[in-house]
């Protein structure tokens, strides 16, 4: 992993780069302390908060139990666990992705616990005709962790349409919040399509295309121990373990994926 100032400085952009601790961030916020120490949540989804660091990250993208908040593509579910119960008394919280399949996850949370998860409101990501969508300029807070290499499988790069639907998403002055696996900017650029993990410059790239600026960086899902390099891409290591038992005790050691923590801003001119 390079230091993340010459990361800054391939990217050419001058932000704050700031970690929040885990007493710092419940503290000064407990109803997100409350969400995140949930007993709803799925025991082995609370086993990687070691890795993820839930509490952290959205401090650090400033998320207030207030906010109108989209998370796209949600996959299992395991940010579902901690927005929805933090918003769903004063804020609004979307998990957008495909209608047809992409949200079963959530709807499944949504079955199974409707006090917990009933405000949940659902929405096609990318906007499909005919389906509920994220309403143009509403959202306080748009967030995606570990989808954005999503976007650049198959040979087809849907990325900056995805980053241009983002911001429309956005109220002026709103923040969208990137967890990513990153790939060391020395790297071929066409790891990105098949590793899963993205630069950091290409990321910034993409956001800054589409009208956003950088805010701030975080290291606090970085991974020191992670080269990025390995047989099956990230899902390598934990918690995919695609290899299966073959030589899992070393990738259980290096453990989940070096991760960049960006906040961007859709400016208010």
């Amino acid at each position: 992993m390079r230091p993340i100032f010459a990361i800054l400085g391939a990217v050419t952009a001058t932000v704050a780069v700031a970690t929040v601790a885990t007493g710092q961030a419940t503290q000064s916020n407990p109803a997100l302390a409350k969400a995140v120490a949930s007993t709803t949540r799925t025991p082995t989804n609370v086993a990687r908060d070691q890795y993820r660091h839930p509490a952290e990250t959205l401090a650090f993208f400033g998320v207030k139990p207030t906010d109108t908040v989209v998370e796209l593509i949600p996959g299992s579910g395991w940010y579902t666990e901690i927005l929805a119960p933090y918003l769903a008394t004063r804020g609004t919280y979307y998990a957008a992705g495909g209608m047809a399949k992409g949200l079963n996850a959530v709807k499944a949370l949504q079955t199974a616990n409707p006090g917990v998860y009933g405000k949940v409101k659902l929405a096609a990501f990318p906007e499909e005709a005919g389906e509920p969508s994220v309403p143009a300029g509403s959202a306080d807070v748009v967030l995606t962790f570990r989808n954005v290499h999503n976007l650049r499988f198959s040979g087809v790069d849907r990325t900056q349409a995805a980053f241009a639907e983002m911001f429309r998403m956005l109220k002026p002055g709103g923040t969208l919040g990137i967890v990513e696996h990153r790939l060391p900017e020395g790297r071929d650029s066409a790891a990105e399509e098949k590793s899963g993990y993205m630069k950091v410059s290409s990321v910034v790239g993409f956001a800054r295309k589409a009208g956003f600026e950088v805010a701030g960086m975080s290291e606090v899902n970085a991974n020191s121990k992670d080269t990025a390099n390995y047989p099956d891409g990230v899902w390598t290591l934990p918690p995919s373990y695609a290899l299966k038992d073959v030589d899992r005790a070393k990738y259980a050691a290096i453990g989940e994926s070096d991760r960049m923590t960006i906040r961007f801003v859709k400016p208010k001119r």
